[in-house]
């Protein structure tokens, strides 16, 4: 090995942690110490309270902090907080907006609410003896030995659903699940839920060891796997649509309404139907979505393996978004799986994410999954918009110009210069590193 291993590194101090990684893995390079602590919030309760967010951290992580205005969803205008480093994703967004908000804005509907989660065992017993029990004991048990658990959540208008007894033993010898669907509310419900899987696993097994119809042998095969939430939630899912005349859908491309919309519309069908542009035309989607999803405290990570997921529900992955031309109307739409919470979680810590979720008028968990998929609808729009007519590469290479010229060392006179000679022109790597060094060869 060329390393050490370390031995109690989360019981070090911050200071002690950073020794060790310079010694260890950055030849005594002093200077990254400093790189970690520019990063360090002057506010060190503050700073505290950002390092008990997760373990072992020794420096924030910063990224832009963008605001998408214009947005009119469901008749209320929204500035849309979004966290992203990448180029482009704001400025799509923000575009996309402005251009809907004349032809009626966003329109959206939640379709369903509810959130799943599974108790995974196995067992070695005859599935109808299993599910006999289920049906006359076991269910009502369950929710009786989860009643505590469940209680606040039930005087806020949500709890468990339903649950259900699934035979998967085709696929796996003697495998079966608990699967239990839940409403959580205004909170994402992760933790709620896991508790209440947890107490099944252990209803599930007095039950069994109880149940007088069981041989020992029967009972002493129950092995509970693993008791989690799901993170495809296909039943938690909202749409956001627009749709105006196609004499209304006018793009300042120079190509006809007509035109447009027809491209539009074929370019969402190869997303449909080819798997290599869908995860593109997805990953665009979720630029949009993840970027509220981090401004507001929630988990990106749960809500794009969700849409990927969900994109593949029928077998073969497809586009998360749907385009019609019909008798005239231009229509295009997104049905978004997604579970997100405004109460819990960093929602009542990080300070930014208190901000974000004022700017967005303190909505309720329904509301910001509305505004999430409105935010993958235009980001996919604004794509798509550029794709069918000028190119995707004249947008976003001139919001990626400064990230060129900063890696360059431009000075701000330099920056002006860039911005005047690409005004109408397509920005290229190539052609910015040409235009500089010709600048500072003459410069000498």
């Amino acid at each position: 090995m060329n390393h050490q291993p370390v031995e109690g590194f989360s019981k070090l101090s911050k200071q002690r942690k950073i020794d060790w990684l310079i010694k260890e893995y950055l030849n005594e390079d002093r200077s990254y110490e400093q790189v970690l602590q520019q990063y360090w919030n002057g506010d060190h309760a503050l700073q505290k309270l950002h390092e008990e967010f997760s373990e072992n951290t020794i420096s924030n992580f910063y990224m832009p902090y963008g605001i998408a205005p214009n947005f009119l969803i469901d008749g209320k205008l929204f500035a849309l907080p979004m966290a992203v480093e990448e180029s482009s994703v704001v400025a799509a967004a923000s575009k996309a907006a402005k251009f809907w908000i004349d032809k009626g804005g966003f329109k959206t509907t939640i379709i369903n609410t509810k959130k799943l989660g599974h108790t995974h065992f196995i067992m070695n017993v005859e599935p109808h003896k299993l599910q006999h029990l289920f049906n006359f004991k076991l269910k009502k048990r369950l929710f009786e030995a989860t009643d505590d658990i469940t209680k606040n959540m039930r005087n806020r208008g949500g709890g468990i659903l339903n649950i259900h007894l699934i035979d998967k033993t085709s696929e796996l010898e003697n495998y079966f699940q608990l699967k239990a669907s839940f409403d959580t509310v205004d909170s994402m419900g992760a933790n709620f839920i896991n508790s209440c899987l947890e107490q099944f696993g252990k209803t599930l097994t007095e039950e069994v060891h109880n149940e007088e119809s069981f041989t020992q042998e029967e009972k002493d095969s129950l092995q509970i796997v693993m008791n989690i939430l799901s993170n495809f939630t296909p039943d938690c899912i909202v749409r956001a649509e627009v749709s105006c005349k196609i004499e209304d859908l006018k793009d300042d491309s120079g190509i006809s309404n007509e035109e447009f919309a027809t491209k539009f519309k074929r370019a969402v069908t190869i997303a449909e139907i080819e798997p290599f542009r869908a995860t593109t035309h997805n990953k665009g989607i979720m630029n949009g979505v993840d970027a509220v999803v981090i401004a507001t405290g929630n988990d990106f990570r749960a809500t794009a393996a969700c849409a990927h997921a969900y994109a593949a529900k029928d077998g073969k992955y497809s586009s998360l978004t749907h385009c019609t031309i019909d008798n005239g109307i231009f229509r295009f739409w997104i049905d978004l799986p997604i579970s997100v919470g405004v109460v819990g979680g960093l929602t009542n810590l990080h300070p930014l994410v208190k901000f974000s979720l004022a700017l967005l008028g303190k909505p309720s968990a329904q509301e910001l999954m509305s505004i999430l998929a409105v935010s993958g609808l235009a980001q996919n729009f604004g794509a798509l918009r550029s794709l069918v007519t000028t190119g995707i590469q004249k947008g976003h290479m001139k919001m990626h110009l400064f990230n060129i010229l900063n890696q360059l060392g431009a000075t701000e006179e330099e920056k002006n210069h860039f911005v005047t000679y690409f005004k109408d022109k397509t920005v290229s790597h190539h052609e910015v590193i040409s235009e500089f060094n010709k600048m500072r060869t003459q410069s000498i």
